[in-house]
């Protein structure tokens, strides 16, 4: 099937992100001019500006004491890049009711691959006007092309600002500057004639390679079609996803979850057949003017059990800050499916009744799902001498990491870490020893001195000479000893005599 793809262009989308995100700054003020400003050097520059900005004469780059010196009633608001890309990525899981592959653009574009997702729609411009329809019901304008490639469709997008009957030939007609080049290779170009593209295409590529680079020929092939850029999708595919759409839009939370546990049972059952369950669910809600309310919930298993599915959903919507907010209701339900893994029949024990540990992992599933996914957390083995990144804290619904055993102490010995570690291990002072890499005989911890009864070791850990090479790294001594109370405890000496002048004694664990 040919590629075909969707560009869209939001030319204020830092302006529009501000008055949607913090509209009580702007109650009654829709006329004034706004600015966003960033620090350049020693100087305060204008990073983006609105519509009525433009018409005053400020642009983008002014410094902001002489953009108040012409327009003194301008107002002006710190950038935030990192939110405008927040904003960016919204806008993209809005426009995952047209196309599964959508690639982000940043700082202010998207393209989507339409290609066989225009049947719904009757077509690309009923498909392109459905897009717009739903942002103009959000204040967000945008401008849109198509193309055979997504360059070409950018270059539409941004330099034209609507579609073409011709593309290739709208293509030739763009300013050079929509080949994307350094600002000094496109002044270059311009004053050696090239104005447009097609001025442009009609020269050697050899000779514009040999002059501006190899960059402006691929700039050049790209958009001429010759050369593609694979689009890079903002979003893994899911391993499945099931969906329905509605003429007329639902706005019960009663209605949704009714959905939402039908297209779970679908999915199951088409897992089912793959003998796969699934460990990652997610249920977006998209409402007719284009929000998008995302569920999602994860399992410590995989799982094809609707009855427990629906638990989870149900107690991932009583756990939002927000309740669901349906506004004019939701035309479209999805549910993804985005980890699936293998899933065979459960061996019952003879007696009756399931395996044990599933009432626990459902007690995890369920207390994740409320409280935060990384709220609840397991231990699990890490592959390292070094005690302090022997165990690694994991969300408890995480995927298991590669198989790692825990260490296990031989049979009628006690065991050879403590069920505590100090992070980090405190020091320990007044240390004497009857040799000098000896064990310890008396210490001081805690303001408190600690005679030793027993002592056992050294354990001799080095460290991870492979990660450092700019230094030596101190070898440690650990010891597990027990003084005159019963107390257990491990601590180790920092480097041998022969590596540092005073190595220096800490304490790492308790044993119980």
């Amino acid at each position: 099937m040919a590629r075909r793809y969707l560009a869209l262009v939001f030319p204020w989308l830092p302006i529009e992100r501000l008055r949607t995100t913090r509209s009580h700054l702007f109650a009654g003020r829709d006329e004034a001019p706004i600015a966003l400003t960033e620090t350049v050097g020693q100087a305060i520059r204008l990073a983006a500006v609105d519509p009525v900005a433009v018409r005053a004469g400020l642009e983008p780059g002014l410094t902001l004491a002489d953009a108040r010196a012409r327009v003194p009633a301008l107002e002006a608001y710190p950038a935030d890049p990192h939110a405008d890309l927040d904003w960016l990525e919204r806008l993209a899981e809005g426009c995952a009711r047209y196309s599964p592959t959508i690639a982000l653009v940043p700082p202010s574009a998207l393209v989507i691959d339409i290609a066989g997702c225009t049947h719904a729609f009757d077509g690309e411009r009923p498909l392109a006007a459905d897009v717009e329809a739903r942002m103009a019901r959000r204040g967000i304008r945008v401008r849109h092309a198509f193309g055979d490639t997504a360059e070409i469709a950018l270059a539409l997008a941004r330099h034209a600002g609507s579609p073409a009957p011709d593309e290739k030939s709208a293509v030739r007609r763009l300013p050079v500057a929509a080949l994307e080049l350094d600002p000094d290779d496109a002044t270059a170009l311009a004053r050696a004639g090239l104005k447009t593209v097609g001025d442009v295409m009609v020269r050697p590529l050899a000779g514009i390679a040999a002059r501006f680079g190899a960059e402006a020929a691929n700039a050049v092939r790209r958009l001429s079609g010759e050369l593609q850029t694979p689009v890079k999708p903002w979003v893994r595919q899911p391993s499945l996803v099931t969906e329905r759409r509605f003429a007329e839009p639902i706005a019960r939370t009663e209605h949704v979850l009714a959905v939402i546990a039908d297209l779970a049972a679908e999915a199951s059952t088409m897992l089912e057949t793959r003998h796969q369950g699934g460990r990652r669910w997610t249920a977006r809600l998209f409402r007719a003017d284009g929000h998008v309310q995302p569920l999602a919930i994860e399992t410590g298993k995989p799982t094809r059990d609707v009855p427990l599915l629906m638990r989870l959903f149900a107690e991932r919507i009583d756990a939002l800050a927000d309740p669901l907010d349906p506004g004019f209701g939701y035309d479209l339900v999805r549910l993804d499916v985005g980890l699936a893994e293998r899933l065979d029949a459960t061996q019952l024990k003879l007696e009756g009744g399931e395996g044990g540990g599933e009432q626990v992992a459902a007690l995890v599933d369920r207390l994740s799902t409320r409280l935060g996914r990384g709220r609840v957390r397991r231990f699990a083995p890490r592959d390292s001498h070094i005690p302090e990144q022997a165990e690694l804290m994991l969300p408890a619904a995480a995927a298991p990491p590669a198989a790692t055993a825990w260490t296990q102490p031989e049979a009628g010995e006690p065991p050879s870490r403590p069920i505590y570690l100090f992070d980090p291990p405190q020091p320990i002072e007044s240390v004497m020893a009857e040799v000098p890499d000896g064990p310890p005989h008396r210490f001081r911890w805690r303001r408190r001195i600690h005679e030793v009864a027993r002592a056992e070791g050294p354990e001799r850990i080095a460290g991870e000479w492979w990660r450092r090479h700019d230094a030596a790294i101190p070898t440690r001594d650990y010891y597990r000893i027990e003084d005159r109370r019963g107390r257990r405890f491990w601590i180790f000496r920092h480097g041998l005599h022969e590596e540092v002048d005073h190595p220096r004694w800490y304490l790492h664990g308790l044993f119980a």
